[in-house]
């Protein structure tokens, strides 16, 4: 029987009277790549938080290794084997990769041990990185980089990636899935958290969907595949996690995609074409409607319903 890396058993956790997390149940095995889905707001960074030692729950307990235990700083969960990467980047602009990463280790350690010490870790995961160009001249993949080798260079048991996707290219976004791949084999276990479904099927083994702050549905990825997964088993999920089914979820996502495009070229609608599957009409007025706040005035139906994709 395989003993889990770590388990939350009934967490609950209260900003006044938000709840944040109410009795939630996680469990992580040795070398799984595990997601956990939602939409923001649906507490999912405060977890991880809570797991990285940043907050303690209300109520409820983390084990780890199978034995209970209670995490009063982010100090005391990285000497356990966690690591976080956020969402925001903590990095000096002014100073050097190495340096950077220097600032967090132990004073004893040479700046120039921390250098070899990123090359080694930087070729042994694939990940072009220099340890003595400055931060500012970095792009978001290159920094993310940075704060990817910071954690692994703390050989963790457990790394927590909180919307590591959201300022990234797909080429890089595709580094970055080889390089978790890579390091699941050795043994890590990874927390994925996300509000992609897309991604989560490519890279995540199972996967838990928070809404409110409460559990709303837990996957076997690995048993389904993707078409089937999102026609069977996700449209109930999601029906019960978001209230819409897996199509219109990632419909509306594209929509809000397009929505930033606009907003970040001063465009409007009617310069973007959306190509519509046939079976996709009435999700796609639907999902316009709500982000836009007006009905479409016009787009070009695609056959067959394969084409949702180009959206």
């Amino acid at each position: 029987m395989i003993v889990p890396r770590l388990e939350l058993r009934h967490v609950s956790k209260r900003f006044g009277s938000v709840v944040a997390n109410h009795d939630v149940d996680l469990v992580v095995d040795p070398g799984e790549i595990h997601a956990v889905l939602g939409e923001n707001g649906a507490g999912k960074s405060t977890l991880m938080k809570i797991v990285y030692g940043a907050l303690q729950p209300d109520k409820g307990e983390l084990r780890w290794d199978g034995q209970p235990v209670r995490l009063r700083s982010p100090h005391q969960a990285r000497e356990l084997g966690v690591a976080m990467v956020f969402q925001h980047f903590s990095l000096f602009e002014t100073l050097t990769v190495a340096e950077n990463v220097w600032l967090g280790q132990q004073r004893t350690v040479a700046l120039e041990a921390v250098r070899a010490d990123i090359r080694r870790k930087a070729e042994e995961y694939s990940l072009e990185l220099d340890p003595d160009r400055p931060v500012h001249v970095l792009s978001v993949g290159e920094r993310q980089r940075v704060e990817i080798v910071r954690a692994l260079l703390t050989e963790p048991r457990l790394l927590i990636l909180d919307e590591p996707t959201s300022v990234l290219t797909p080429k890089a976004v595709e580094k970055l899935f080889a390089t978790l791949r890579k390091l699941a084999q050795t043994g890590c276990s990874i927390l994925y958290i996300s509000h992609k479904l897309d991604e989560i099927l490519a890279l995540c083994r199972r996967c838990t969907v928070l809404r409110g702050g409460r559990v709303t549905g837990a996957c076997d990825l690995a048993q389904q595949s993707a078409a089937g997964l999102s026609r069977a088993h996700f449209s109930r999920e999601f029906r019960r996690a978001f209230g819409e089914s897996p199509h219109a979820y990632l419909l509306t996502r594209r929509l809000e995609r397009a929505a930033a495009l606009l907003r970040a070229t001063d465009s409007t609608v009617a310069d973007i074409c959306f190509s519509v599957g046939l079976q996709s009409v009435g999700s796609f007025t639907t999902s316009f409607t709500r982000t836009y706040g007006v009905p479409p005035t016009s787009y070009r139906v695609a056959y067959p319903p394969a084409c949702d994709r180009a959206l």
